[in-house]
């Protein structure tokens, strides 16, 4: 998916919201999806939390567009085996047709290659966690740089708000992006990174994560998808 095609996903006037699901077992994991089906935009389907995920039966149980995560446990994930057979289920993912997969920036070469290469309709997220700080506004946007140059369709880069300020640069980022046509998904992490999850969709960005409830937060200052539409709704 181009720039263009993207540009659905970045409407400020009708942001979007992705419901991310970190059931452990499948089915809660397809009972999860029912409900996502109903107010989600997007769905990612995390499947590090899952022991022994079905991706055909999880894709085709999804009426909105799918994202699959297979989370490396340095960025915040729960895969615990090798790197091979982790890139393997994101590979087996797009030979399945999900809309989206969504892989480190920092994975290894190889395998990260292979999945550049061989994707089709499948759009690949490249992706950036920092749960300790957010790099300066430099560093951010030689990240985002770094993404363009692997031909990301999406670039994701999430850091950690330790000031009200840090939403700022990573925000700073989307009209940076929109000079490039790059599309993007950015915020920060935390209590004081909450603000930037609710406006980077209105911004421009792709959209923003949620959960289904407070319980299902797949990440620190994630909101859920009602107290998100509800802010939204608020701010008319």
């Amino acid at each position: 998916m181009g720039y263009g095609l993207m540009r659905r996903f970045q409407s400020g006037k009708n942001p979007k919201i992705c419901l991310t699901i970190v059931e452990t077992t499948m089915e809660k994991a397809l009972r999860a999806i029912g409900k996502a089906n109903r107010l989600a935009d997007l769905i990612e389907l995390r499947v590090d939390y899952l022991k022994n995920p079905a991706l055909d039966l999880l894709l085709n149980a999804g009426e909105k567009p799918s994202i699959i995560t297979n989370r490396r446990k340095e960025e915040g994930g729960r895969y615990r085996g090798d790197e091979q057979s982790r890139l393997a289920i994101l590979r087996e993912a797009v030979g399945l047709g999900s809309a989206f997969v969504d892989v480190e920036l920092a994975s290894e070469r190889s395998g990260f290659g292979e999945l550049v290469k061989n994707r089709k309709r499948t759009r690949l997220i490249l992706s950036s966690h920092d749960f300790q700080r957010t790099p300066s506004t430099e560093e951010l946007r030689e990240l985002l740089d770094r993404m363009i140059r692997y031909r990301a369709n999406v670039a994701k880069i999430v850091t950690f708000a330790r000031s009200w300020e840090d939403n700022l640069k990573v925000l700073s980022l989307i009209p940076y992006a929109r000079k490039k046509k790059q599309a993007v998904v950015v915020f920060c992490m935390g209590e004081k990174g909450k603000m930037s999850r609710i406006f980077a969709p209105r911004m421009g960005a792709a959209w923003t994560y949620a959960s289904l409830d407070r319980k299902r937060a797949s990440a620190p200052g994630q909101l859920t998808i009602e107290e998100t539409k509800g802010i939204w709704e608020r701010l008319g």
